[in-house]
């Protein structure tokens, strides 16, 4: 009979009941098995169809379980524990049948491995909201001789540990969504007014507000540096002693660089539109942004490798993760809004180096073709060739620039060719790359996106020097530069690089970093994450 609950009995017991109780259910289990999923099966296969929701403590520590998921942004209702509660007490009598014990049985088990592998993977499948989405590689599947051990151990956090993301920065998005709840708990914080003329040095309109406003940001607390958060622990918020808290001084104009630097926004420390923007935003919203990031990260961060080159696309920043553990960053340039740089995990095989550049269809459309009808010199100025479809050169006077046809436009290499001198490849169904650049002042710029999708990437000689010593390939980057000639040189050693998303980024310190959602991408998954799941 399958849960018989025994109050009063020994543990030893309550065994021994289960046993004789496992016996008679296997056989009514093992046949109700047969329309469920192969993972359920799997899983009482494993426990030799012996039930696993036998008790009044198991339950509980499912349900508990169940409702701790709130702490890893997923919403805990969608997997039922206060059916599973109530349900549990109108079946542990003796008195109920057999099939609809063991259709609770498996109703229980099913919401766990739905909520496991939400956990593990993510709940929304990323191919739903993009079309680029190119990340094959997938989460381990599920230990479940562990799981089982675990339920008959009643050790169910072992299993959400398990079912994480095994890596640093989710554990820094989990933690600081425990920090942005708690300042949710206290009430948060007062929007700033909104204002005709930005607020800088000398002002005293609403400073106290604005004080109160970075203190909870933590970029007032005493000692703060320019890379303070708002993760950095709760600050006084007041001004040095002798200072009037009512002024804005120097102090206050550099917390407010802080935390500028920390949003990706011009560190002027004047709070103009973008910064009181920022400012404003809603704890709320906060939270949110982790929640979603948390998705991405249970998308991404399974099986990553020693050493690999990772893109964040909304934080502008390459970083090599390098064999010996040091990390070498890099700022970068990546996709216009409507041009934009993919999301894929790929391998990079080779470079090129003093490449041409062959202008891609859209660009030549949007761009290049206007250009070179109000001004044919375009050509010649931009050192770019006329080609057929074959590869023969045109004569750009007898072409029909109005009616062009299937023509090729191939820039010369040299230091003004777009691609720069240098540009690192890798397979992907997108045709992007890491390439140099020689409009390197956009480097200096704080929000970087500019180009039609590839990834330019400053100082990427560093780059290509490194991948060719960390891979065993003897090469002298500068050298084949130098040389003029243009050549495709392979690394001896592929090298994995992810290119992705986040809009909040956990840095080294634990502190999280909140950046514009330029691809416009969090509202659409929000809303797929908040979505109730259809069972």
């Amino acid at each position: 009979m399958l849960l018989v609950a025994m109050p009063g009995a020994s543990a030893e017991e309550r065994a021994r009941q289960a046993s004789v109780d496992d016996a008679d259910d296997r056989p009514s289990l093992s046949r109700a098995l047969a329309d469920e999923s192969e993972l359920l099966q799997a899983f009482y296969a494993q426990r030799d169809h012996r039930p696993a929701w036998r008790d009044e403590e198991t339950i509980a520590g499912l349900v508990s379980t169940l409702r701790a998921l709130d702490e890893d942004g997923l919403t805990p209702e969608d997997y039922r524990p206060d059916d599973i509660e109530a349900e549990y007490r109108s079946v542990r009598d003796e008195d109920a049948d057999s099939e609809r014990q063991i259709h609770y049985e498996l109703f229980a088990s099913r919401m766990l491995f739905t909520a496991l592998e939400h956990l593990q993977r993510g709940k929304v499948d990323p191919k739903s909201l993009s079309a680029d989405w190119e990340v094959p590689v997938e989460a381990p599947d599920l230990d479940l001789a562990a799981i089982s051990d675990a339920i008959d151990q009643q050790q169910f956090d072992r299993m959400l540990v398990e079912a994480r993301p095994p890596y640093t920065p989710y554990q820094r998005l989990r933690e600081g969504l425990a920090r942005y709840r708690d300042i949710e708990r206290q009430g948060g914080w007062e929007r700033l007014p909104e204002r005709d003329s930005a607020l800088r040095v000398g002002d005293d309109d609403d400073v106290e507000l604005l004080r109160e406003r970075l203190a909870v940001a933590g970029v007032l607390e005493n000692g703060a540096t320019d890379d303070g958060d708002e993760d950095n622990g709760a600050a006084s918020g007041e001004a040095r002693e002798g200072a009037d808290p009512r002024r804005f001084d120097s102090d206050l104009e550099a917390a407010v660089r802080r935390f500028q630097r920390r949003h990706l926004l011009e560190p002027d420390g004047i709070v103009g539109r973008q910064t009181l923007a920022a400012l404003n935003v809603p704890v709320e919203r906060r939270i949110d942004q982790i929640r979603l990031n948390m998705e991405r990260a249970r998308w991404l961060l399974h099986g990553l490798p020693e050493a690999y080159v990772l893109v964040d696309i909304a934080g502008y920043e390459l970083s090599y993760f390098r064999p010996d553990g040091e990390v070498w960053r890099s700022r970068i340039v990546v996709g216009q809004p409507y041009r934009r740089t993919p999301s894929l995990r790929s391998e990079i095989t080779h470079m090129t180096v003093n490449p041409t550049w062959t202008i891609p269809p859209t660009i030549l459309r949007q761009d290049v073709l206007p250009a070179v009808r109000r001004d044919l010199g375009y050509l010649w100025r931009e050192r770019i060739q006329v080609l057929s479809p074959s590869g023969q050169p045109l004569d750009p006077w007898r072409v029909d620039w109005d009616n062009p046809g299937n023509i090729v436009l191939r820039q010369a290499p040299g230091p003004q060719n777009a691609l720069g001198q240098l540009a690192i490849r890798f397979p992907n169904d997108h045709m992007v790359y890491l390439h140099d650049t020689p409009a390197q002042g956009n480097f200096s710029r704080y929000q970087r996106a500019f180009s039609s999708g590839c990834i330019r990437v400053e100082n990427i000689r560093g780059l290509a020097q490194l991948l060719f010593d960390d891979t065993d390939s003897d090469q002298d980057i500068d050298a084949r530069i130098d040389s003029g000639e243009t050549r495709n040189v392979s690394l001896a050693n592929r090298m994995p690089v992810i290119l992705h998303y986040w809009t909040v980024n956990p840095d080294d310190d634990g502190a999280l970093s909140f950046r514009p959602d330029i691809y416009e991408r969090d509202d659409e998954l929000l809303r797929e994450l908040d979505r109730p799941l259809e069972l």
